[in-house]
Order: structure tokens, then sequence, then C-alpha cells
């Protein structure tokens, strides 16, 4: 009896996300990746030298045929993705715009993996704004694998998967979704090529945007209630980090630090949001409406350090009680 011919796969990713999804997919005993596509190299660390996106570095492992155009608009460009008869065309955060004549190459479908569960959060960062902008204790965010279509992430999608915010950082929760998105992919190509495979059309009315994350972002607001506090300090980490600038008691010039995530602590009645509050257990900053506890900091040109190291070392005669305040960002 004949072997199955197996289903043609061409790969387009760039970041983290997109390799931990291609490791997966180049394993899939259905499936052959004929090609992988990712940004071109970029300068990068002091030495501006040519680094390759993740998703290049995994290609080479795995010996695989990398292309790497700067943009997918050239008529020669799309006829060399035409030649290689894809069946499948999966999609992975790769950060470049897919033009209609990209999206009608493969046989079956462009199929792509989002971080989020469409039609919320489409978009450029839904891990970040997900965490930032969800802080009950039902939150969550999940994996949408979609039919690509030309407006941003509005294609029907295919099968989706939920996972609990918690206390995910923006760090934890993007490598959770990445293994997450990898598997619900592989579930989703078994069942294209079985034929049992059925996209929904997403409700246009619950649609939300993600906007990019940047270092502004990064600043904290105190005024707010701190269970929000903390879920945009989780959001942030790693990328940009949640800053802040507090002036102390005894300092003349304002620290700039960056935060680890801490814990939402007691009412802080009477106290003013930004203040500071020393105390046998370290540092807390007052929130709308409780302190939050701060647990590790960052200086400039430092490394991480627990909160009673950083006073130690830096602010051993700081009154205890109210020592200083957050001021707002510059």
């Amino acid at each position: 009896m004949a072997q199955a011919q197996k289903c043609r796969l061409v790969f387009m990713g760039t970041p983290d996300f997109a390799a931990v999804i291609l490791k997966e997919l180049a394993q899939w005993p259905r499936g052959e990746v004929v090609a992988v596509y990712t940004r071109p190299d970029k300068p990068a660390g002091r030495g501006h030298k040519l680094t390759p996106s993740p998703v290049k570095r995994v290609a080479q492992e795995l010996d695989l045929p990398v292309l790497q155009p700067g943009s997918l608009k050239n008529v020669a460009t799309q006829a060399e993705l035409a030649a290689l008869q894809p069946d499948v065309l999966v999609v992975a955060a790769y950060g470049l715009i897919l033009p209609d004549a990209v999206l009608a190459a493969p046989r079956l479908v462009p199929l792509n993996v989002h971080a989020s569960l469409l039609p919320r959060y489409r978009g450029a960062a839904p891990i970040q704004r997900a965490i930032m902008e969800n802080w009950g204790p039902d939150a969550q965010s999940g994996i949408s694998i979609m039919r690509v279509a030309s407006r941003l992430d509005a294609g029907p999608v295919y099968a989706d998967a939920a996972l609990p915010i918690a206390e995910h950082t923006a760090g934890s929760l993007h490598d959770a979704l990445a293994r997450l998105g990898a598997d619900l992919l592989i579930r989703v190509l078994d069942d294209l090529l079985d034929g049992r495979a059925e996209a929904r059309e997403q409700d246009e009315s619950c649609a939300g945007y993600a906007a990019k994350i940047g270092k502004e972002d990064g600043f904290i607001d105190w005024n707010r209630p701190a269970a929000q506090v903390h879920a945009h300090i989780r959001g942030v980490t790693p990328w940009p980090g949640a800053r802040v600038i507090f002036t102390f008691a005894g300092e003349a010039e304002p620290l700039p630090l960056l935060l680890a995530p801490g814990r939402v602590g007691e009412p802080a009645d009477g106290a003013r949001p930004g203040e500071l509050r020393h105390d046998a257990d370290g540092l807390s900053v007052a929130c709308a409406d409780c302190w939050y506890r701060l647990l590790q900091v960052r200086p400039q040109g430092r490394k991480d350090m627990p909160v009673r190291d950083f006073i130690n070392g830096r602010l051993r005669d700081l009154p205890e009680g109210i020592c200083g305040r957050a001021l707002p960002p510059v």
C-alpha cells in the first residue's frame, strides 16, 4: 500500500514564540517543512553584529531551508513562494505584511497562531495587554488558530484554548502560550487533513486591539488599586520592565529603579498614593487602596537584588515609616 504523501508546510515566524512552534511543527509526522521564512538578520549588542532571529537559529539546527526577504510585496518573492507548492502556510509572529498573493499560495489554508482568545487582543502585544488589563482571579489568556485574512487577526478561528493568567508575568505566559500554541496547531493540522476542521467567524462586536508595548508603558501609576498595579508590573516583565523614580529621605538625588513583581499588602489607610514606607519587612508603596510590597529591585547599572539588600547597601540610614515617594515619569 502506497504511503500517504506528507503535507507540505511553509513556516513564517521570527521571535522565540515562533521558534517553539517551529520545533514542534518539524516533528509532526504527517508534514514536511519545505521552507522557513523569517525576518532578515538584525544588528544587536554593543558591536552591532548581525544576529539571526530565534526562528532562523532553530531552522538551521533542523537543516531546514531559510528565506529572509525584507518584504513579501515583490512579485519575484511571491513567485518563489508559489514554486514551493505549499499545502499549508503556518504563520506565527512573523512581522511582515502578507499580501493577498501570499495568502493564496497554499493549496489548503494559511494558518496563524495568535496568542489571545480572539477576537480579543488582536495586534502586536496580546500577551502583555491581557495581563495588564485583567487582574481578577478568573482572568484568562489563550491561543487561537485562525485562517489568515487580509484584515489584522480577523480571520475565522479553527480552534482556541484558554490558559489562566494567575500570577504569570509576560515572560512566563509567553512561554506557556508558545507550548500551548504548538500543541493546538498540530491538532488543527490533523483535523484539516482528516476533513474535520471547521472555522467559525469572529464576533466583531467583541473585537479589541492590543497596541504595541513601548518603554513608556513600563512606568507605574500608583493612583490605581494595588491589584491593578500588580497586574501592570507583571505585564511589563521582563520588557520593558516596571520603571519607577523614587525619592528617599536623606538622598540628594532621585533613584530610578526597575521593579520585579511584588505582592499586594494591607489597606493603605491615610497614605497618599506613591508614598514609600520602610518597615522591618522592607519597602512598600501606597496605591489607591492598599500598600504594595516590593520584593526585588534593579538599580541603574546593577543586577536584580532583594529589597533588603538594596536598603542595607544603599539606604542604611533610611528612617522607618514614611520615607519617600514615587515621582511622576519625566
